[in-house]
């Protein structure tokens, strides 16, 4: 049996205050996890939700991650090989944006056995929605 887990960043202005929500659950247990930073971006909160749920799990697990975020979906499924083969770098030699996050999602992800699948966000999907509501109410909390 897996965890299932979906994620959500929001930002208010970008840069700007921002929040990220997580999802997790398993054998019908639930647990919410938010939090947010003053000065940041709608990516850096895509990649905290990911980055914040995986390092909640306390030991290695099968996990389905639902993201609305094509930014994590397309660096983790397209570019992520490149990038490490690379020295962190992309195709046309510029350092990877955010690649303290993408570090740490990387080493995240050597712990599970992660299943990526992309979620239509704000399409009424309810635990999309959900983790939008969880990311959205952390942005206040922080300013």
């Amino acid at each position: 049996m897996a965890v299932t887990i979906y994620t959500d960043g929001a930002c208010s202005g970008n840069p700007g205050p921002g929040g990220w929500g997580a999802l997790l659950s398993f054998n019908g247990t639930e647990k919410e996890l938010s939090g947010g930073e003053p000065l940041t971006t709608n990516n850096r909160m895509e990649l905290m939700a990911a980055i914040m749920a995986l390092e909640a799990l306390k030991k290695p697990c099968d996990v389905n991650l639902f993201t609305d975020s094509r930014y994590v979906m397309d660096g983790i499924t397209k570019h992520m090989i490149n990038w490490k083969r690379n020295g962190w770098r992309t195709a046309d030699k510029r350092e990877v944006k955010n690649q303290d996050l993408w570090l740490r999602l990387d080493a995240a992800l050597a712990q599970h056995k992660v299943h990526w699948n992309w979620v239509k966000g704000h399409a009424g999907q309810a635990e999309n929605e959900r983790v939008d509501t969880l990311a959205r109410n952390a942005i206040p909390k922080i300013i």
